[in-house]
């Protein structure tokens, strides 16, 4: 899908020279002259990114970024500066700016900020657990450390889950009982000694660390 690019610039060339170069990319490049009606583009057009001169005139590029992000609107910003003054930079950021470009900049700075502001981020996968160079996966049942694949039984794979749902977290004998057996477990009151041997020699077959440390008196922590 084509990003739709928002260019609030009152120096005709340059207009001219941010449209084409956006085009030539792939982009649709739409161009206003002045903040008034770079607002209304923004609430009209829903543009995925806005390219803004801080100093346009009327109202300025960085008081209509601080209204966007007062009405709560988080469109990336990139704010054009003329000078290349810590304190223009600071104050185009202040406003809630995403980044900045002093003039004159180069297509080449111009199109790898706006490909940076607009690559997708990277989704995260709601079942995968990670903890240092253990992984577990939910969907899946997969457990991996570092580049080799673990083999649980059912019941290990669920003590390891609760622990890895709850890194670097003391976890009482009893929460595990309650979260990992059931309420109503009449079993051998060792039971969890047992299986935290069992995946020790799992997960440390290698010679690797060890992440399930023990708190006398109390319970268990994942800890790297």
């Amino acid at each position: 899908m084509t990003a739709n690019i928002l260019v609030v610039e009152d120096e005709v060339k340059l207009a001219q020279f941010i449209e084409l170069e956006l085009k030539y990319e792939g982009y649709q490049a739409i161009v206003v002259r002045d903040g008034v009606a770079g607002l209304r583009a923004i609430q009209e057009l829903s543009p995925d990114l806005v390219l803004l001169d801080g100093m346009l005139p009327g109202l300025s590029g960085l008081e209509v970024c601080r209204r966007l992000r007062t009405s709560g609107n988080m469109v990336p910003v990139i704010v054009f500066t003329a000078r290349d003054e810590v304190s223009d930079r600071a104050a185009g950021l202040d406003a809630g700016a995403d980044d900045y470009l002093v003039k004159p900049f180069s297509s080449e700075d111009l199109i790898s900020r706006v490909k940076a502001h607009l690559r997708s981020p990277i989704e995260v996968d709601p079942d995968l657990l990670p903890f240092a160079d253990l992984s577990l996966n939910r969907r899946t049942r997969e457990v991996r450390r570092g580049d080799r694949t673990i083999e649980l039984t059912a019941k290990e794979f669920d003590l390891l889950e609760y622990l890895i749902s709850h890194p670097r977290q003391v976890v009482k004998r009893e929460q595990i009982l309650e979260n990992v057996w059931g309420y109503d477990f009449m079993g051998d009151s060792n039971i969890i000694e047992v299986y935290i041997r069992y995946l020790r020699l799992k997960l440390e077959a290698q010679g690797e660390k060890r992440l399930i440390q023990t708190v006398r008196g109390v319970g268990y922590v994942l800890r790297d």
